[in-house]
């Protein structure tokens, strides 16, 4: 193995000659590697309105099984930005949800409603 000398190196220029030392010597195995800045990796979905994916015109006020999909479990709306519908789908979600709950088919609150 290479002696160092006294002279102090910038820690990236440390890292990288131990790990060429290592590597000649002993394969690196994945818990081993070590990143200074994390991977940026894409994993993210591209939403989508499902209301024009699956071409649905009318949202059914009565159908509190459906609305329940786009009400978190506290009994809030769940905004667009989350559910991924479109603005014109948005409004008519949430005036269905609205509906639903003054005709008692869906709570106005809850606890762990899902």
């Amino acid at each position: 193995m290479l002696m160092l000398k006294k002279q102090k190196l910038p820690k990236r220029k440390l890292n990288l000659f131990l790990h060429l030392n290592l590597k000649n010597k002993i394969m690196a195995q994945n818990t081993d590697i070590r990143y200074l800045t994390p991977i940026a990796v894409d994993t993210t979905k591209k939403k989508y309105c499902r209301f024009k994916k699956n071409r649905i015109k009318y949202i059914d006020y009565k159908d509190a099984n459906f609305l329940i999909r786009f009400v978190n479990e506290q009994g809030k709306i769940l905004p667009r930005r989350i559910t991924g519908t479109s603005t014109k789908y948005q409004r008519k979600v949430a005036k269905a949800v609205k509906r639903a709950r003054h005709l008692a088919l869906m709570p106005y609150v809850a606890d762990l409603l899902k």
